[in-house]
């Protein structure tokens, strides 16, 4: 029977930090790294190894969540100076997709794996362990990290080859801050109509933990328009016809207080034609 892998960890952040402490209780042991000492002192005290700099986390596995795409080289730079052929960095920060596909072909050239295994879910994701995590990488370096990365995330997805996580978590972010703007389009639709736009939000984030808020309707394989025969294409014409509707009343609101919804107009225009049911119907009954 094979030994736990160890698991090292670079970066106790916001983020990384709350990761790291679901990883103490791992069989294999935990060593942890970062520039402050007051951010390593817990862990120490909670047992686990710490390194005093990233050349000295021996591990089988170590993660490596710090700010962006320079922290993340020098860490990994680092570490090729010490890792051991066969040990698997995972670069749990959002960085660009070529970025970890540059760094992947330096480390392969020492004998060792590199993934890129962003995650969603945010700090309080990573206290609960319900974080989900991207992995890009290859099917036997996936394999390795899948069992330490559930002590964080209950979702660990293979979303492909080294650089498809960071670019799975792209267009999971485009989505939220797309949404986030959406979200303060309402407010001030809301603000303007004389409304609690407090209240407003505890509306939407009750709503949405019913409804699954926007991936409510991602559930489809693809996004070519629906063949006629398809069991979609009812339910997605229904969400057409009542957003077409809401917007159209929204719009006419915002009009009315002089108030105007860029965001509102581009989804009433592009929403039929998004869900792959066609066109506007909406604008074509209300000229």
């Amino acid at each position: 029977m094979n030994a736990p892998l160890r698991v090292g960890f670079v970066g106790l952040g916001n983020m990384g930090a709350p990761m790291a402490q679901r990883l103490l209780a791992w069989p294999g042991g935990l060593t942890v790294c970062d520039t402050r000492p007051e951010a390593m002192r817990p862990f120490a005290e909670a047992g686990a190894a710490v390194a005093d700099s990233v050349s000295e986390v021996a591990a089988d596995i170590v993660c490596v969540a710090v700010l962006d795409d320079a922290q993340v080289r020098a860490v990994v730079t680092e570490l090729l100076g010490a890792a051991a052929p066969g040990t698997v960095i995972a670069v749990h920060s959002t960085i660009a997709d070529r970025t970890a596909e540059e760094l992947a072909a330096t480390c392969a050239e020492r004998g060792i794996d590199l993934v890129d295994a962003p995650v969603s879910g945010g700090g309080p994701g990573a206290k609960l362990g319900r974080l989900a995590v991207m992995v890009g990488g290859s099917a036997t370096a996936f394999e390795r990290v899948r069992e330490p990365f559930g002590c964080f995330a209950d979702l660990v997805v293979h979303a492909g080859e080294v650089g498809a996580g960071t670019r799975m978590k792209l267009a999971r972010n485009l989505l939220h801050f797309v949404a986030f703007t959406a979200a303060t389009e309402a407010q001030r639709l809301a603000e303007a109509a004389g409304l609690d736009i407090t209240t407003l939000g505890k509306i939407v984030r009750h709503s949405d933990a019913v409804t699954g808020g926007p991936g409510a309707i991602m559930l489809r394989d693809r996004t070519a328009p629906i063949e006629p025969d398809d069991f979609w294409l009812p339910i997605l014409r229904h969400v057409r016809d009542l957003g077409e509707k809401d917007l159209g009343l929204a719009l006419e609101l915002g009009d009315r207080l002089a108030l105007d919804l860029p965001l509102a107009r581009l989804a009433l225009e592009r929403l039929g034609s998004g869900l792959g049911v066609g066109d506007n119907t909406f604008e074509r009954q209300n000229p």
